[in-house]
């Protein structure tokens, strides 16, 4: 593993409890930093915080919610004086169907935890980063954002906008010290898995010229440089972790 430096930092990671978000957690920490984990299942947030140990704190949040999340950053900022990061992973893929079949209130629920909710988080966080003229932003946006995968349409729409909204924001703090940047992963095997049908699981390995699923160590290699200082030059920035998936 190299290393990388967050030491004396902080970062708030949504929906870590498990998957990408406690990956990315554990690659902050070991690069000496301090993280909050958000997610909406608090128990499990506690147990992530607790197996990550005393560098770890959690909060109960729904990212889709306004008040869920202003209430998680002042309760975030009682415990630690300053948010250095924030890691916007929480996320769904809702169902595997057509755009003719797909049901309206699933569509709505991804589109709302995954755009609605990375915007929330970042419209709340964002004013505290420019107060203290430093921070660092990473979303994790999806491969499917560039592709249009079939049958998660949802998920597709809601990772390009992703991918959009980090161009916007990275260029609206482009005079500050506060960077935006998104990753488009190609597929990693998480609990995420769960929700997806098997011929969609295949689909999607079946696009990797690797011939393999990514690791949750890769991608939190990734993202753990774009927390850090060394991240200087890079803003409104899409990086890719596909396996040789991407064309663009």
């Amino acid at each position: 593993m190299n290393q990388l430096d967050f030491s004396g930092r902080h970062a708030v990671i949504t929906g870590a409890a498990t998957g990408l978000g406690y990956g990315i957690a554990e690659r902050l920490l070991a690069s000496g930093g301090q993280v909050t984990i958000w997610d909406r299942n608090l128990d499990a947030a506690r147990k992530a915080a607790s197996a990550l140990g005393a560098s770890a704190f959690a909060v109960g949040v729904d990212v889709a919610q306004e008040a869920s999340v202003a209430k998680a950053v002042a309760a975030t900022l009682a415990h630690h004086p300053r948010i250095d990061a924030l890691v916007n992973s929480a996320g769904i893929t809702g169902p595997n169907a057509k755009v003719w079949d797909y049901p309206v209130d699933a569509w709505r629920e991804v589109i709302e935890i995954n755009l609605h909710g990375l915007f929330i988080c970042c419209r709340e966080i964002v004013p505290h980063m420019r107060s203290q003229g430093y921070g660092r932003i990473v979303n994790i946006a999806s491969v499917a954002g560039k592709d249009g995968n079939p049958n998660a349409s949802a998920y597709s729409a809601s990772k390009a906008a992703v991918i959009a909204l980090t161009k916007s924001l990275g260029k609206e703090l482009a005079d500050t010290d506060v960077r935006v940047n998104c990753v488009t992963p190609a597929a990693v095997k998480t609990a995420i898995f769960d929700q997806m049908s098997p011929e969609h699981i295949a689909f999607m390995l079946s696009k990797i010229p690797m011939g393999r699923f990514g690791t949750v160590q890769e991608v939190a290699a990734m993202v753990g440089w774009l927390c850090t200082e060394d991240c200087s030059f890079s803003t409104g920035a899409v990086f890719d972790l596909s396996g040789g998936r991407s064309t663009y």
